[in-house]
């Protein structure tokens, strides 16, 4: 059975706190799910919103390949003829091949929040319909508060949606609008919904108030629905509308509805990545299916048996979804954590061996110290190096000073590092000032490093982050560094350093970034 994929992310998902989107970003978002596969596309509410009204205007010149596009709106209003009624005029300027409206079925919400008699709701649906019918749009009919009102008043909401089916609806779209309701309660709803509405599709549109959004579209699709509703990512008002990725992930690769296709779903990463991104909102690494940690192991028995068959605990091949497989070295790693890992990274060691069991040893003792391997995966390298024989020393601290001065209460400070070296059988003496020490002290190490190494021009401090290990200890807590590196080509690292001393900590994290992109240049 054919399902279809709704996007609304352009409209209810901009409804989300911190999600703002320009015209030049709904149109890069629809441009994008119709490559992928979407079979509509919601673009917003032309006329109540002046860039919905633009992005419209502009889609026009270039209309969607694969999609078809939806413009939203509500009925007309209450007492108003529908040739006269400005927002449905506006639905048609739009010239889209598909235009949602919403409308009330909750008899509450009829009498409380829109005051007005519930026959003129009735009528308000029907005659809005019949009059986009009549001008040839294909018609969703968007029952808001569908699910509450059926459980306050049954014979009102299924009235609301028949004065919609009446008239020639192409959907009836059942709105979870306040994301409270139960997958088993959906499943009987809309099980009853498809046995009194036989020859109108039915769709579906869950909020994820309760933590039941995919659990709900996927109740709906197995009762009948044949439309989901969803936004990428989750994004929407309140803690969100339903995530369009697991429930088309769950529908075709787990339950084989005909949903998007298999080029889709390796797509599916990728485009979580770029609505993210154009969003300008911070990926979650716990996001299913596609987040960085959706197939990411730590533990030390998951290691050891994902060393011997790779989805012993991965629910799907990552590769799938157009996500990949991590495993994290930690204090909970074992000896096939670090093999696997150390595979990896294109070091051949058996997880038996001597040098497996040293760099198990660090591990365990650094993480002890307050070291997290986890997220600097450029100092774990050097840890192999050191172990399988590949390290070989760049440099050796002799001694550093760092000095802060601020001369008066309104001016900047100044730093400035002294560094002493010893390179190869040579000293070396240079000095640097910086924004802070870190700066100063990075500066220092380029200016006795530049001669001997100049591909040290590549290598560039990208990100320099600090976070109190033991917090108890207050300002003698023992502190982590995390240093991100960026070197040619792109490629990226990150070390790093801890030490009840912040600038011992940044040191340490700074040398590993630097000696790492070096001696991975050297390997080249």
């Amino acid at each position: 059975m054919k399902i279809f994929v709704y996007d609304t992310t352009l409209r209810d998902g901009s409804q989300g706190e911190g999600v703002s989107f320009s015209v030049a970003d709904k149109i890069k978002i629809a441009r994008r799910l119709d490559e992928f596969g979407a079979d509509y596309i919601e673009g917003g509410w032309p006329g109540a919103v002046p860039k919905d009204t633009e992005f419209f205007a502009r889609m026009k010149e270039a209309p969607l390949t694969n999609a078809r596009l939806a413009a939203f709106g509500s009925t007309r209003k209450a007492n108003t003829k529908v040739e006269e009624d400005v927002l449905l005029r506006h639905l048609l300027d739009a010239e889209t091949p598909v235009v949602t409206i919403v409308g009330k079925s909750s008899a509450w919400h009829v009498t409380e929040t829109l005051r007005v008699p519930l026959a003129e709701n009735l009528a308000m649906i029907g005659e809005s319909v019949a009059y986009l019918k009549a001008h040839g749009k294909e018609v969703i009919y968007d029952a808001e508060h569908f699910f509450d009102g059926y459980k306050e008043n049954r014979d009102y909401t299924m009235s609301a949606l028949a004065a919609a089916a009446d008239n020639g609806a192409d959907w009836l779209c059942l709105c979870d609008t306040n994301g409270g309701c139960l997958p088993h309660e959906v499943a009987e709803i809309v099980a009853g919904v498809v046995r009194s509405f036989p020859q109108t599709k039915i769709a579906m549109h869950p909020h994820d108030d309760g933590n039941c959004g995919t659990a709900n579209a996927l109740a709906a699709v197995q009762s009948g629905a044949t439309q989901v509703q969803a936004t990428v990512n989750g994004y929407g008002e309140r803690v969100g509308n339903a995530n369009i990725v697991p429930i088309v992930a769950a529908l075709r690769l787990k339950m084989g509805y005909d949903c998007l296709t298999d080029a889709a779903m390796g797509e599916l990463t990728a485009l979580s990545s770029f609505v993210d991104e154009t969003a300008n909102v911070a990926p979650s690494p716990k996001a299913a299916y596609v987040g960085r940690n959706a197939f990411t192991h730590k533990a030390g028995l998951h290691a050891d048996a994902i060393s011997k068959a790779p989805t012993a605990y991965d629910h799907i091949e990552p590769h799938i979804v157009g996500n990949s497989r991590r495993l994290l070295v930690s204090e909970q790693s074992g000896g096939a954590t670090i093999a696997q890992k150390a595979a990896d990274l294109g070091y051949e060691l058996d997880k038996r061996s001597p040098e497996a069991r040293a760099v198990l040893a660090q591990v365990t003792e650094r993480e002890q110290a307050g070291y997290s391997f986890e997220g600097a995966e450029g100092s774990f390298e050097l840890l192999l190096k050191k172990a399988t024989g590949r390290y070989r020393q760049l440099f050796e601290l002799v001694g550093f000073r760092v000095l802060t001065e601020r001369r008066r209460s309104d001016a900047e400070p100044i730093t400035e590092a002294t560094l002493r070296l010893r390179i190869g059988d040579r000293e070396t003496l240079t000095v640097a000032e910086g924004d802070g020490p870190v700066h100063a002290l990075d500066g220092a190490l380029r200016n006795a490093l530049a001669d001997v190494y100049p591909q040290l021009s590549e290598i560039r401090l990208a990100d320099y982050k600090v976070r109190v290990v033991s917090s108890g200890e207050g300002t003698a807590a023992r502190v982590r560094a995390i240093v991100e590196t960026t070197g040619a080509g792109g490629k990226s690292w990150s070390t790093i350093g801890v030490s009840t001393n912040i600038i011992e900590a940044s040191w340490l994290a700074i040398v590993d970034a630097i000696e790492y992109g070096l001696l991975q240049d050297e390997a080249r």
